[in-house]
């Protein structure tokens, strides 16, 4: 299924509105599965310019939101150990676990560091011998190929003092568990770009086939996302749902095939935790037996320990399409990104951080028609 690539003609955004308001037969709901999707939406005011009858809802894309407690908990575990420093991502580092978060593990003394890459943390363990860098190697399929580098790179290197925390996830597991959801109810999914960039638009083929379901992979532009969504709604009227590449000049039917063989030699997939949506099979990614010298949490000796989520947060139905977040009874009141209780009000990707941002932190914010 084809589909014209957005970014080409920035200067179509209104036409598309308006063929998306000639196009649209009946009430549709589309889930953006993608956290830069949900920024970018609201960003550029998306939502206020489609019909009312167009509801927007935001999935599992947001992978600091997706990460459970239990994880964030193991990654304090290791900062309260006196001969080790956290390389971490900067939006990781305020989300709270069971007893706090790495922002204030930090401020109690503990080294935790912010960086932009896997490959700075290996830098920061050479400059380091005498202390144990950790990454915390969460995420989707974007960042697992320069996780799964950086590892070979330390291997080549001899560098016994950079370690991980295997908590990657995989998306189209997820997203199959998420539509065999008898409660929600969606008709099309807005693909997520970066993620298709490595894994290609066909690993969504299953989806499509399987619950019957519009696919489109779209850009991130405004053009980008309206071309997506009007091949959503087309899908839809036509009743024969499948597969539009929105976003040619950046994915491929097959993906980045180096960055796949990459992630496959370090990587194995395994059963994981997700929150909102439970264990999933096969759905994590586990470093290779070949690799356990590089697994900070049996070098640390640290296991993962049950955890409770904040009490009264709703992040876990907001990941699954089923709540907005200004029906959290937390939002805008106790939870807000100064003082955020859920890692949906942390992360730059997380919705509820994107309605208060963009909606003015108002819990009368239009909900799009969701009921």
């Amino acid at each position: 299924m084809k589909c014209a690539d957005g970014f080409r003609s920035r200067d179509v955004t209104a036409p598309l509105v308006e063929e998306i308001g000639r196009s649209l037969e009946r009430p549709v709901r589309i889930m953006e599965v993608c956290g830069t999707h949900t920024m970018a939406i609201f960003r550029h005011g998306i939502r206020s310019l489609l019909p009312e009858f167009i509801t927007l809802l935001s999935g599992p894309g947001c992978p600091v939101c997706v990460t459970p407690t239990n994880h964030i908990d193991l990654f304090l575990a290791a900062a309260d150990q006196e001969s080790v420093t956290i390389a971490t991502f900067g939006d990781l580092i305020r989300v709270p676990g069971s007893r706090g978060s790495l922002a204030a593990a930090r401020a109690r003394g503990a080294r935790v560091e912010i960086v932009y890459s896997p490959m700075d943390a290996l830098t920061l363990a050479q400059g380091e011998p005498q202390r144990t860098v950790l990454f915390p190697a969460i995420g989707f399929e974007t960042t697992a190929p320069t996780i799964a580098a950086t590892i070979l790179a330390a291997e080549q290197m001899g560098i016994d003092n950079f370690v991980i925390i295997d908590a990657g996830k995989t998306m189209p597991r997820a997203l199959d568990e998420l539509l065999a959801d008898p409660d929600l109810r969606v008709d099309g999914l807005l693909c997520p770009g970066h993620v298709s960039a490595i894994i290609g638009s066909e690993a969504y083929r299953p989806l499509a086939d399987t619950h019957r379901l519009a696919c489109a992979v779209a850009g991130f532009e405004p053009a980008d996302i309206l071309a997506g969504l009007l091949s959503l709604i087309r899908q839809v009227n036509e009743g024969s749902p499948g597969v539009a590449n929105c976003y040619t000049r950046a994915v491929t039917a097959e993906g980045n095939l180096r960055a796949r063989q990459l992630i496959n030699q370090v990587f194995e997939p395994v059963d994981s935790q997700w929150r909102g949506l439970g264990i999933i099979p096969a759905s994590g990614l586990r470093l290779r037996e070949q690799y356990h010298r590089f697994d900070g949490a049996r070098r640390l000796d640290l296991a993962v320990q049950p955890a409770q989520e904040p009490k009264g947060c709703r992040c876990g139905e907001i990941l699954k399409g089923r709540m907005l977040p200004p029906d959290c009874p937390l939002y805008g009141t106790v939870c807000t990104p100064l003082q955020p209780i859920g890692p949906c009000m942390v992360s730059n990707e997380g919705t509820c951080a994107a309605y208060f941002r963009y909606g003015g932190g108002s819990r009368e914010m239009k909900t799009g028609g969701l009921d």
